[in-house]
């Protein structure tokens, strides 16, 4: 049987065993100008959706014949499409993410907020109808080899022919359209920001707002005003309300940038935002309804950080419902033609120049380049390579000598005058500045025993602010250190 056509009621079946619920859902549904059917349990469920094509299912997790999550299984095994809203008891956190790894595009827990039930089932509606209007123009594209729709440009600023890119464009594609939360995992420099942004793009929420948020970049003192808005005379200051990174995102994305790097305590408030979808704005005596989806990203193992007690398990379940992992660079060189050429032409563009060409010979060494900064680094490299090469070539090779620096500070036997300064000014102030900057991070670290708490005492900054120098100047730190304490 064909499915709903776009402008007839949505056609939703609920399946609960409290006939008070299912009335009290069934009510409110139709209030809303749905179609509605109702189940008690398992066995009427699917029997019902033998008989027909729905939109949305919306079932309890626990039924007198099973649970509810078989349900979303066959429907699953069937390819059928529809979005499934699970309802669990009360602080089932295990229950909500099973669900959503069975392929629920969405949860409630009990009780339910009505106001959040109608948000939830109008999104989950809203998907099932865009995938029904996106249906025809699919198939079109894949029978003309036509351009693609509009959200797939986000899938095309992943570079890459090789098969492991080709591996996570399909696993974005596929998890896009729910509700999930999603991890993304990968080394810095990866581009785990545009796997999220690819992720709301091509997700139902593309329309709404994609807030990106650098976790480890704001004070431990202004996280949750940050994250939760504030409201005008909580404190000092505040002379006006203020949203959030919450409050910003409603209706769309919230990506977290660098989740591994938020305090225990700030953990705990966030894992209830998720949970509860509802935010306190610092000030406030109410909470407020949330509507994002949560991507977040991390270079760090989170179960690594969750063994060691710096990251809460329960929060690193409702995190790691799905998980993304992106490859290192070193590990799909095949990709790095299409990634230079795509680099260079934006290069091109921002720079308002025309581009060396990139020969062989700099491909050749390209591939030999270690790249521990990954795609950021090749960049990087190729900005430098650009600006150093005088002729229709690129040089790569100089380029590479260039910031392959080693990890020894230089030092001067006297200091520099101001006439000597003057006379031998850098061609690249940008470049000197950072070489500098990273021999005295490095002579600081070494007097310190690679201690960076201690190292960044030394030189008047916050661990915060000398993890983001180490990251951006490369620098390696020894790896006996890399997982050992900060504390000095």
């Amino acid at each position: 049987m064909a499915l709903n056509t776009s402008t007839a009621p949505a056609h939703i079946l609920v399946v609960d065993d409290e006939p008070d619920l299912r009335t009290l859902y069934e009510l409110t549904l139709l209030r809303e100008g749905y179609q509605v059917d109702v189940a008690e349990n398992l066995e009427s469920g699917w029997q019902q959706l033998n008989e027909r094509r729905f939109d949305v299912l919306i079932t309890d997790m626990r039924l007198p014949d099973g649970l509810g999550i078989e349900l979303i299984q066959r429907l699953r095994a069937q390819q059928r499409n529809e979005r499934c809203v699970v309802i669990t008891a009360y602080g089932s956190a295990e229950n909500a993410v099973e669900s959503l790894k069975a392929g629920a595009f969405d949860y409630l827990t009990k009780p339910v907020n009505l106001r959040q039930f109608r948000a939830v089932i109008a999104s989950a509606v809203q998907d099932a109808r865009a995938q029904q209007a996106n249906a025809a123009t699919t198939r079109r594209t894949t029978e003309t080899g036509t351009s693609t729709p509009q959200a797939d440009l986000s899938l095309q600023r992943l570079v890459g022919p090789s098969a492991v890119m080709r591996a996570v464009k399909e696993r974005i594609t596929k998890v896009a359209r729910s509700m999930a939360p999603v991890l993304v995992c990968g080394e810095s420099g990866t581009g785990k920001e545009l796997v999220a942004n690819a992720l709301h793009a091509n997700s139902h929420r593309a329309s709404g707002p994609f807030v990106a948020v650098n976790c480890s970049a704001i004070p431990d003192t202004l996280l949750e005003a940050e994250f939760f808005g504030v409201r005008k005379g909580a404190y000092t200051g505040a002379t006006q309300d203020r949203e959030g990174f919450f409050q910003a995102a409603n209706g769309g994305t919230l990506f977290l940038d660098e989740i591994g790097d938020l305090p225990l305590a700030m953990q705990a408030k966030l894992l209830r935002a998720i949970q509860e979808r509802c935010v306190r704005p610092v000030g406030a005596t109410q909470e407020e309804p949330a509507d994002v989806r949560i991507v977040s990203a991390t270079h760090k193992n989170l179960a690594d950080e969750v063994q060691a007690g710096r990251f809460r398990q329960d929060l690193y379940y409702r995190l790691n419902v799905i998980e993304i992992d992106i490859p290192p660079l070193r590990e799909r060189r095949e990709d790095l033609p299409a990634l230079c050429d795509a680099l260079l032409k934006r290069i091109a563009a921002e720079s308002g120049l025309p581009v060396p060409a990139l020969t062989q010979t700099a491909l050749t060494h390209l591939a030999q380049h270690p790249f521990k900064g990954n795609v950021r680094e090749l960049e990087n490299l190729l900005h430098r390579a650009v600006a150093l090469s005088d002729g229709h070539e690129l040089q790569i090779e100089s380029a590479a000598q260039a910031v392959s620096q080693p990890l020894e500070p230089t030092t001067t036997s006297a200091p520099i005058t101001v006439a000597e300064a003057t006379s031998t000014l850098p061609d690249d102030l940008q470049r000197h500045l950072d070489l500098q900057e990273r021999d005295i991070l490095i002579k600081a670290l070494q007097e310190t025993g690679f201690n960076r708490t201690a190292a960044a005492a030394r030189l008047g900054l916050s661990l915060r602010q000398i993890r983001y120098r180490i990251a951006r100047l490369n620098i390696d730190m020894p790896q006996d250190h890399d997982a050992a304490s900060d504390a000095p």
